[in-house]
């Protein structure tokens, strides 16, 4: 579809960055589909359909041909889920394109980390891995050794990270209570965050959460 050494990284929105690619280095057919979208920033797009062969990918395309940016003006976006597969080089990108500016670091720990949950201690561990991401609080991943696994039931929910890969999650049941999608681990995550596999976390957002004791206090983000 395409291929090229001089990709664009434009931040539509805050959270991570979106492909822009050089018109001429796509080796699909655009063909415009009549259809526009406005963006305030970003001026008005042409939808187009991406054609190769038989192949039709559906309103696949946007392109900014009188963009009030100059640089968006001959370059095109691809629908991310449309496409079968990305690359960075030789290997595979998952979810969205990699934002450079973006870091994880995971660090063994001996901190003693308890989670509760309406007063009730649904894990304790003191060997948790401790990943820092850049514009998100600290997670605290747990052996399952040390969570509280009776409470905890598959859920069908999958997220996708380009840094850590595929997460699975699960639901507590608390008295009575559901609290879904409130737990999540990476049984087979990408090379990069080896550390955190088969390890379970909590959304520090929506638990008590201790350190050394210390309740800390709830972050306030996207996922709160």
């Amino acid at each position: 579809m395409v291929d090229t050494v001089r990709p664009l990284l434009v931040w539509e929105g805050p959270h991570y960055p979106t492909y822009y690619f050089p018109v001429d280095d796509v080796h699909a057919r655009l063909e415009p589909t009549g259809a526009s979208k406005h963006s305030p920033s970003r001026g008005e797009g042409v939808v187009h359909d991406v054609v190769v062969g038989d192949d039709v990918r559906a309103e696949a395309a946007l392109r900014y041909p009188e963009s009030p940016i100059p640089e968006l003006r001959e370059v095109v976006r691809l629908d991310w889920q449309a496409m079968d597969d990305w690359f960075e080089e030789d290997e595979p990108v998952y979810t969205h394109p990699r934002d450079p500016y973006h870091r994880v670091d995971i660090l063994a720990s001996s901190r003693h980390v308890r989670v509760e949950i309406e007063g009730r201690t649904v894990a304790e561990s003191r060997s948790p891995r401790i990943l820092f991401e850049t514009g998100l609080p600290p997670r605290y991943y747990l052996p399952l050794t040390d969570v509280r696994l009776d409470l905890l039931t598959p859920s069908p929910t999958r997220t996708g990270c380009p840094y850590k890969g595929t997460a699975e999650y699960f639901t507590v049941h608390l008295d009575g209570t559901e609290h879904p999608d409130l737990v999540w681990l990476y049984r087979t995550p990408l090379p990069e965050s080896q550390k955190i596999a088969g390890l379970a976390c909590f959304y520090n957002e929506k638990v008590d959460l201790y350190l050394d004791d210390v309740l800390q206090e709830r972050p306030k983000t996207q996922f709160s």
